[in-house]
């Protein structure tokens, strides 16, 4: 019988006991994102969206930049690792394979999208980086690595979507976020 309440919870834990401070921040704003952006979103993509970086909160388990030959290969690695911890847990909880196969899949391609849901998924996550996460990430990185994060995160948001970073970024008081969003609207054609 599948554990469904538990292995939320198990999720819960994990995410919440990481020492990034926004990975719970994070997990949950992703998760309001897909169901703002699609309310009709079912119990897979939810949970995916909840848990997609959940490597990051196992320091053991967490796969780390500087192994990898670009930032592209990294993330490829952060999504595939991610993806066969939370198959783990739901092992563990007795979900079904095709549950537990279409979850692997949305965590495994929430970096580039592929489908409606991955790209669901992959655009609530880069909607969540510049609604929460990308005050912490300023904080911990310069001025350079910061605009250099928010131009890739911005550059994977679906087209019909990237108005949304525009207001978020737009709200905010941080002179860093006007750099930020400077950058960006040279790079959008819309706004030449």
């Amino acid at each position: 019988m599948k554990d469904w309440r538990g292995l939320w919870r198990s999720l819960r834990d994990i995410i919440d006991s990481s020492t990034v401070p926004e990975d719970p921040i994070h997990a949950r704003n992703t998760l309001k994102w897909i169901v703002k952006l699609y309310p009709k979103a079912d119990r897979n993509l939810k949970l995916a969206g909840f848990s997609h970086d959940i490597e990051r909160a196992i320091p053991e388990k967490k796969v780390r930049r500087d192994q990898y030959p670009d930032y592209e290969s990294f993330k490829r690695a952060h999504a595939k690792n991610s993806a066969m911890i939370v198959a783990d847990i739901m092992r563990k909880h007795k979900v079904c394979r095709e549950a537990i196969e279409d979850v692997v899949y949305l965590i495994e391609n929430h970096e580039q999208g592929g489908s409606f849901r991955a790209d669901l998924l992959k655009d609530a996550d880069s909607i969540s980086f510049f609604d929460k996460n990308v005050d912490f990430y300023a904080k911990r990185h310069d001025l350079e690595e910061t605009i250099r994060r928010s131009v890739w995160g911005y550059k994977r948001v679906s087209e019909e979507r990237k108005e949304i970073v525009f207001e978020i970024l737009s709200k905010k008081e941080n002179p860093i976020f006007r750099l930020i969003l400077e950058r960006l609207l040279r790079l959008d054609q819309r706004y030449e």
